[in-house]
C-alpha cells in the first residue's frame, strides 16, 4: 500500500466525508431510550453484537465482493450486488440510510477528478447504496481490499460509539476504552470476511431489524435511525 494510498483511504473514512453518517444510530438510540442501554458495558455488548452478526458477516464480504468487482469492471455484478444490500436492509430507515449516504456519496465523487470514473457507473443506477459508491472509490483511489475493509469498519465502530456518547449518554474516555475493545475485534473480522463464500454470508440480526422498526415511531430522538 503506497502512502498516498494510505492518506486516500484515510480521507474515505473520515468523519468529515460529507455522507451524513454522523446523523444516523442504526437502532442504538432506540435501545437506549428503550432502557436496554444504560452503561458503557451494555453499548459495547450491543455495538459488538452488530459488528458479529451483520456487519462482519454481510457487509464486509460484499464490500470485498463489490471492490473486485470495479477492479474487473464488471457492471452487470455491480448493479446484482447493489440490489442485494438494498434489499437486506430490513426497516425503512436502514434502506433510506443507506440510499442517502449513496446518494451524497456520488455526488462528491463527480468533483474529484479520480472518480469520475466512479460516479459515471454510478449515475446509471436508480439507487446506488452507500457500500457500492464507497468501494468504487476505494478501486478508483487504488486502496487494497483489506485496509478498506478495515477503515471501512472503523468508521462504523467509531459511529457507533459517538451515537453512544451522546445518546446514553458516555463521557470520552469511556467512548475511547469502546474503540480499543472494538478496534481488537476488527482485524480477524476482516481476514475472515475477505474471501467468505456467498453460502456463508449472513446479515441475521433480529436484535436490529426490530430496534430499527421502532425506532421510526420514536416520539424524542437525535438520530434519523
Amino acid at each position: 500500500m503506497t502512502p498516498l494510498a494510505l492518506v486516500r483511504l484515510l480521507h474515505l473514512a473520515s468523519p468529515t466525508l460529507p455522507v451524513g453518517a454522523f446523523s444516523y444510530s442504526q437502532g442504538l438510540e432506540w435501545q437506549v431510550d428503550g432502557g436496554a442501554i444504560r452503561t458503557e458495558a451494555d453499548a459495547g455488548d450491543w455495538i459488538r453484537a452488530v459488528l458479529d452478526a451483520g456487519v462482519a458477516r454481510f457487509e464486509l464480504p460484499l464490500l470485498a465482493t463489490l471492490m473486485r468487482a470495479w477492479s474487473a469492471a464488471d457492471h452487470r455484478a455491480l448493479a446484482a450486488l447493489n440490489d442485494d444490500y438494498l434489499a437486506s436492509r430490513e426497516a425503512a430507515e436502514l434502506r433510506a440510510e443507506t440510499v442517502q449516504m449513496g446518494y451524497s456519496c456520488a455526488q462528491l465523487l463527480k468533483a474529484l477528478d479520480a472518480c469520475r470514473g466512479v460516479a459515471e457507473v454510478l449515475a446509471d443506477m436508480s439507487e446506488p447504496a452507500f457500500p457500492t459508491a464507497w468501494s468504487g472509490a476505494a478501486v478508483a483511489l487504488e486502496v487494497p481490499v483489506g485496509p478498506a475493509l478495515t477503515a471501512w469498519t472503523w468508521a462504523w465502530a467509531e459511529n457507533q460509539v459517538m451515537a453512544a456518547i451522546k445518546a446514553v449518554p458516555l463521557g470520552q474516555t469511556a467512548g475511547q476504552r469502546l474503540l480499543m475493545m472494538l478496534g481488537e475485534a476488527i482485524p480477524s473480522r476482516v481476514d475472515a470476511a475477505i474471501d467468505l463464500p456467498r453460502a456463508d454470508w449472513s446479515n441475521f440480526a433480529p436484535g436490529l431489524a426490530i430496534a430499527s422498526c421502532r425506532h421510526e415511531t420514536q416520539y424524542s430522538r437525535l438520530f434519523r435511525s
